[in-house]
C-alpha cells in the first residue's frame, strides 16, 4: 500500500510539474499530497484554470485551493467529492443580470432583515446521500452565485472568523455558465440535483438569454418543483415571504426608484421612497387645489367688481336721466309759462 501511494504521489508531481511547464503559472507555496481518481485520463489543460479537475483532499482544498492559490490568474474552485471545478467567468449579460438580482435581495432584505446573503467566493458545504458511495455520502463545498441564509437557519453564520458556511444555504441562486455543454450541465442538471438532495429550498437559476431561466421550489423527497408564474407573469418566493418579482422585469431590469412606485415590488423595494413620492403627490395637489381655489375666489371678485362698477354706471345714467327729464319738465314749464305771459299781454293789448 505505501508504495502504491509513493507512486500515486510522484506521478502527481509530475503532473503538476507539467502542467505548470505548460501553463506557465508555478504550483503553489505548499505541496500536500494529491489524491488521484482511479482511471482518471488528463484533460486539455485550461491556462485560465489549470487545475480544473484536479483531485485532492478536503482539507488541502480548504487550505490551499478555496481561496485563489495563484497571484496571476483571476480562478476560483469550487470542491465537489474530491475534484476540483472551475467557476466560469460570466459575460456582460450574465454579469448585469446577476447584479440586478442581487441589488432587488438587498432591497428586499434591507426591508425584511429575516436572512443574510453570501455571494461569489464564500463556500457552503452539501452532505449528499449516494449510494454508490462507500460511505453512502459524498461531499462538495459550492460557491454559488448568490446564497441566502436565513436568520432562523440551525447553523449560525456571520463571524468574522468564518470565511465558509458550515450549513445549508436556504436559497441559491446561480448565473447559468454557458461557455460548454459541461457548464450548462453542471448548473441546470447536477447542481440542481446536489442542492435539492442536501435540502436547499429554493434554487434559482439566471439566465439572460432565457432558455436556461428556471426558479425551483423543495417539495421534499429531494425532488424540486419548478415555481410558475402567476397570470401577470409574477414568481414569488417561499423561503423569503413578499419577495416576488415580474419575469419580464429579468430582462428590463428596470431602476430602484421605477421598482419602488411598481405595485409588484413597492412592498420591500425603497418603501420609504413610494411614501415620500405619494405624500408628495398629495401635497402638490392640495397646493393645486388650493390655487385654483384662489384663482376661483379671485375670479369670482373681479366679476363682483364688475357687477358693482356696471351697476354704479348704470344709477349714473338713471340719476343723470332723470336729471335731464327734471330739467326738460322746468324747460317746459318755463316755456308754458312764457306764452300765458304773451297771451294775457296780447289780451291786455287788444282790449
Amino acid at each position: 500500500m505505501k508504495s502504491e501511494e509513493a507512486l500515486r504521489d510522484s506521478s502527481q508531481t509530475k503532473t503538476n510539474s507539467s502542467q505548470a511547464a505548460r501553463t506557465g503559472v508555478s504550483e503553489p507555496a505548499s505541496s500536500a499530497t494529491q489524491v488521484e481518481s482511479p482511471a482518471q485520463s488528463s484533460p486539455p489543460i485550461n491556462p485560465f484554470a489549470p487545475d480544473d479537475g484536479r483531485y485532492v483532499t478536503k482539507e488541502e482544498y480548504w487550505a490551499r485551493w478555496y481561496e485563489n492559490p495563484y497571484p496571476d490568474i483571476d480562478v476560483s474552485y469550487e470542491w465537489n467529492n474530491g475534484r476540483l471545478e472551475a467557476k466560469p467567468l460570466p459575460n456582460e449579460p450574465q454579469l448585469d443580470l446577476y447584479n440586478w438580482f442581487l441589488d432587488l435581495l438587498r432591497h428586499y432584505i434591507s426591508t425584511n432583515p429575516i436572512a443574510k446573503l453570501i455571494n461569489l467566493e464564500t463556500g457552503f458545504v452539501l452532505t449528499i446521500e449516494d449510494p454508490a458511495e462507500p460511505s453512502g455520502q459524498r461531499e462538495a463545498v459550492r460557491k454559488p452565485d448568490i446564497g441566502v441564509i436565513l436568520n432562523s437557519n440551525p447553523v449560525p453564520w456571520g463571524d468574522v472568523d468564518r470565511r465558509h458556511f458550515d450549513g445549508v444555504c436556504d436559497m441559491v441562486v446561480e448565473a447559468v455558465s454557458d461557455s460548454t455543454p459541461a457548464e450548462v450541465r453542471r448548473d441546470t442538471e447536477e447542481k440542481r440535483r446536489d442542492y435539492a438532495l442536501a435540502g436547499v429550498k429554493e434554487y434559482y437559476i439566471l439566465d439572460p438569454g432565457g432558455e436556461h431561466m428556471r426558479f425551483y421550489r423543495l417539495i421534499g423527497g429531494g425532488r424540486y418543483e419548478e415555481i410558475q408564474p402567476d397570470a401577470e407573469g409574477v414568481i414569488g418566493s417561499d423561503v423569503l415571504p413578499g419577495l416576488q418579482f415580474r419575469l419580464e422585469d429579468l430582462a428590463r431590469q428596470p431602476k430602484g426608484d421605477e421598482l419602488a412606485l411598481n405595485d409588484v415590488y413597492s412592498g420591500y423595494v425603497m418603501p420609504n421612497y413610494q411614501v415620500a413620492v405619494t405624500k408628495s403627490e398629495a401635497e402638490a395637489q392640495r397646493a393645486d387645489a388650493e390655487a385654483a381655489e384662489r384663482q376661483e375666489e379671485a375670479t369670482a371678485r373681479q366679476a363682483a367688481e364688475q357687477r358693482a362698477e356696471e351697476e354704479a354706471a348704470a344709477r349714473q345714467a338713471e340719476a343723470a336721466a332723470r336729471q335731464a327729464e327734471v330739467a326738460a319738465r322746468q324747460e317746459a314749464d318755463e316755456q308754458m309759462r312764457a306764452m300765458a305771459e304773451e297771451l294775457d299781454r296780447l289780451r291786455r293789448q287788444s282790449s
